[in-house]
């Protein structure tokens, strides 16, 4: 009887340790607080807009023969002047006047005939192969002796488009590979010098995971950066990794980040657009009080109680798509690279942690920031809080693009089976539109007061 007595108290307790250890396994995880630098937020958006943060590009000259005037959508001056918001004219290393790239390519879109800077382009086309034109520029720039100057102010970047475009591609329009990029970039780069190879230094992943780029105004209220809430210390040593595509060397990249204290203080400055249309407000006080009760728990208050947890949901809970955290450990190259590169040296160091999961955003503005999820595969508001709802082809206009703002995203078709480049396939490796299913317990009357009130966010 003893020993059976014995045997039925040890059962018990491995069952309760699994069960805690199950239970620990599957429990939100806040992401502490890194500090920031700061600074000056009006300086920090002309080096936005104006600065040489990448110091190399195609010629002013041979750009403009390509590219006729286009609209001046931030009122710049001089060579920035009718220059696309994409593209900012800068001084290369020899004085070259060239056109360049900037943030704003990702970062910015024109929602309602307005640019927004800091909303999260929706309407990337990375199905485009653009190694060619940095081959013909090449060509162009190398076969005459008077334009020596103009290509080697060009040649950093022709030589980073070459080597990186051709496996910068997805199948899809609309959704942005910058993680792929990175990737990409750090394989042909020293960890500790920064200096270019011609050849890759690491294996890299065939695949292009896709994303949906976040918008700039909810930085300031997130410990970590990205989707899986993994990069942690200055936020600025991240924001200015794109000077990757360009730089020479750690003594150029000490300069580009010695003004990335002002880029970030201008992202901490920017606030969401306000949602245009009159709401209900019967039913945005009844999606209040379902918002608290059934999301507030992750997502975090707002109004006078604001206040985000900045949470990592681990993938048992949250159940969407696993490919964008899992490659950090199928793929640690990466991660290691940046934990010993030069992003964490200095007094305002950088590093990557990795976690098998995502973490649950604030929700500001979240009413102009369709499609949703981290991979852009569900389409609006309605589907997000209803997975049944969810379509598994679909398609929107991107040249005459419509905004539902009753359902809250961008109008789009169900289509019946697989497409072209406009058509989103949520059947391919990485752009999966499950998880997420909380809103499913909803009725669809409780699932319109919730939408209601996040419009007001």
């Amino acid at each position: 009887m003893k020993q059976l007595l014995v045997t039925a108290i040890l059962f018990v307790s491995c069952f309760l340790f699994a069960y805690t250890i199950e239970h620990k396994e599957n429990d939100p995880v806040p992401i502490p607080p890194s500090k920031q630098r700061t600074g000056d937020a009006a300086k920090g958006y002309q080096y936005l807009i104006t600065g040489d943060y990448l110091k190399s590009g195609i010629p002013y000259s041979l750009f403009r023969l390509a590219f006729k005037n286009d609209s001046n959508d931030l009122q710049r001056d001089g060579l920035n002047k009718n220059l696309s918001y994409a593209y900012t004219a800068v001084k290369a290393r020899n004085g070259v006047d060239v056109i360049a790239p900037n943030c704003l390519q990702c970062h910015a879109q024109f929602f309602d005939g307005k640019l927004v800077v800091g909303l999260g382009n929706s309407f990337s086309d990375f199905t485009i192969n653009r190694g060619g034109y940095a081959l013909m520029t090449e060509k162009i720039l190398q076969k005459n002796e008077s334009d020596k100057d103009r290509y080697e102010a060009a040649k950093s970047f022709i030589d980073a488009i070459k080597f990186i475009s051709p496996n910068l591609l997805t199948e899809t329009k609309g959704v942005n590979l910058a993680d792929h990029l990175a990737e990409l970039l750090v394989a042909h780069r020293d960890p500790v010098t920064l200096k270019w190879s011609d050849s890759a230094m690491m294996k890299i992943p065939q695949s292009a995971i896709a994303t949906d780029v976040p918008p700039w105004w909810l930085l300031k209220k997130k410990n970590g950066m990205f989707y899986n809430g993994f990069g942690r210390g200055d936020f600025g040593r991240f924001l200015m990794a794109s000077n990757l595509l360009t730089v020479t060397d750690t003594l150029e990249a000490e300069e580009v980040d010695s003004h990335f204290n002002d880029v970030l203080a201008y992202i901490f400055s920017i606030s969401p657009p306000a949602y245009p249309k009159p709401v209900n407000e019967k039913l945005v006080k009844e999606g209040r009080s379902l918002f608290i009760e059934n999301c507030e728990e992750c997502h975090g208050s707002y109004g006078a109680e604001d206040n985000f947890p900045n949470l990592l949901i681990p993938e048992s809970t949250i159940q969407t798509d696993s490919l964008l955290y899992s490659s950090n450990y199928s793929d640690p190259q990466f991660v290691n690279w940046f934990n010993k590169s030069w992003f964490t040296t200095g007094d305002h160091p950088a590093k990557l942690v990795p976690f098998q999961g995502y973490i649950a955003p604030p929700l500001d503005g979240i009413w102009v920031t369709a499609p949703y999820f981290h991979n852009g595969s569900v389409p609006d508001l309605e589907a997000v809080l209803n997975s049944k709802v969810r379509p598994k082809y679909w398609t929107r206009d991107f040249n005459n693009p419509v905004y539902n703002y009753e359902n809250v995203g961008w109008t789009y078709k169900e289509e019946n089976a697989p497409g072209g480049s406009s058509t989103y396939n949520t059947t391919k490796p990485g752009f999966g539109n499950q998880g997420h299913y909380f809103g499913d317990e909803l009725t669809d009357k409780e699932r319109k007061a919730v939408i209601e009130y996040l419009k007001t966010l």
